[in-house]
Order: C-alpha cells, then sequence, then structure tokens
C-alpha cells in the first residue's frame, strides 16, 4: 500500500467478492456521471476488518432523462432498485434529497446508497477524491482527511471512530492534520445550519 502520487494510492491486495462488486456497479455508474464512494467501504478497501451492508456513493446530479439510462444500464445487469420500481418516482427521490438503494436481484444486501451530491460538503467531496489502484482496475474514494473527519466529527458512532483510527493510524506519515481540522469547522458550521448534535 503506498501513495505514488497526491492523489493517488495503490493497494497491493487480493480483490474480493465486495470488491469485485463494487467495481462492476462502478464501472456502469461513471458512464453515467461522476461519483465518489464515501464512509465504511472505505475503511474497508484500505485493510480495516469488518462487514458492511451498504456502499456509500455521492453522485453527480443527472437530469431525469440520463437518470433512466443509468436506471436500464443497472436493470441490464440484474440490479434492481429497493425503493421502488418506478424510475420517475425514484428520480424525484433523488431531488428530494434522499438516498435510493441497489442490489443484485434478489439479495437486499450488500446495498449501494447512492445520493445527489448538493449539500456544500457533499458537493467537496465530489471534487476532493483519492485514486485508488488495485491491479489493474481502480475507484475514487474522498480523501484520507475528509473521511476521517466525517467519522468522527459528523457519524460519530463507535464502528465510525474506530474506522477514523484505522486510516489515522495506517496513513499518519501522509495524513494533513491541519485539513482534518477545516473539514471539522466546515461540518460543525454544517451541523449547527441542521441542528444535528
Amino acid at each position: 500500500m503506498e501513495f505514488i502520487s497526491k492523489n493517488t494510492i495503490k493497494l497491493d491486495k487480493e480483490i474480493n467478492e465486495l470488491d469485485k462488486l463494487v467495481f462492476e456497479f462502478i464501472n456502469i455508474l461513471k458512464k453515467h456521471t461522476d461519483y465518489v464512494i464515501v464512509s465504511g467501504y472505505v475503511a474497508i478497501l484500505l485493510g480495516r476488518s469488518r462487514t458492511t451492508e451498504d456502499i456509500d456513493v455521492f453522485i453527480k446530479e443527472l437530469d431525469k432523462q440520463k437518470f433512466k439510462a443509468l436506471y436500464r444500464d443497472l436493470q441490464k445487469k440484474w440490479y434492481w432498485c429497493l425503493n421502488g420500481e418506478n424510475p420517475d418516482e425514484l428520480y424525484d427521490y433523488l431531488k428530494d434529497g434522499l438516498a435510493i438503494r441497489f442490489a443484485l436481484e434478489p439479495q437486499t444486501t450488500p446495498n449501494f446508497e447512492i445520493k445527489f451530491a448538493r449539500k456544500i460538503l457533499d458537493l467537496g467531496a465530489l471534487q476532493d477524491t483519492l485514486k485508488v489502484i488495485i491491479k489493474d482496475k481502480e475507484l475514487k474514494i474522498s480523501s484520507l482527511e475528509r473521511q476521517i473527519a466525517f467519522k468522527r466529527y459528523y457519524l460519530k458512532s463507535d464502528k465510525d471512530l474506530e474506522d477514523a483510527s484505522h486510516i489515522e493510524k495506517l496513513f499518519k506519515e501522509e495524513i494533513n492534520k491541519s485539513r482534518i481540522e477545516e473539514y471539522k469547522k466546515l461540518i460543525e458550521n454544517e451541523m449547527a445550519k441542521t441542528g444535528k448534535r
């Protein structure tokens, strides 16, 4: 595991079944829109030993026709949406700021929770990415500093705090602590606006 440039990590790991599923889904998704993977799967990808039921993905906002094209392509590869079958309704969910979930038929987990990046912090995650290369495949995740800050100061569950500590210990030489503090302030400002504690 090494940084081969400022924004690229190369992982020397065996690709497991969850990784294969993520690569397959992302290969469909990225034909239609920009994306960034956030939260729990990132820690797992980076070596944390735990399970997850969902892979959280922010996507760049699409118009309805482009979303329908994405939906059709997912259906062709045997993905179904846990939130319903009507693409017009699913698009409305996304426009309302809600997430929708896709899984391989007939399963419900693991699933991909996708959401339009609309809030300032979410849009920032789309811009502040890290490329992860495994063999001949690659994914985009949000920056390590952003991952740590969101898990430590926004999500705050025991699992998230452990994820943050795992990432911080693993990359202690590369992580920019002042950036974590910057994200902490942004998160605190957002929480103050929404009343979240």
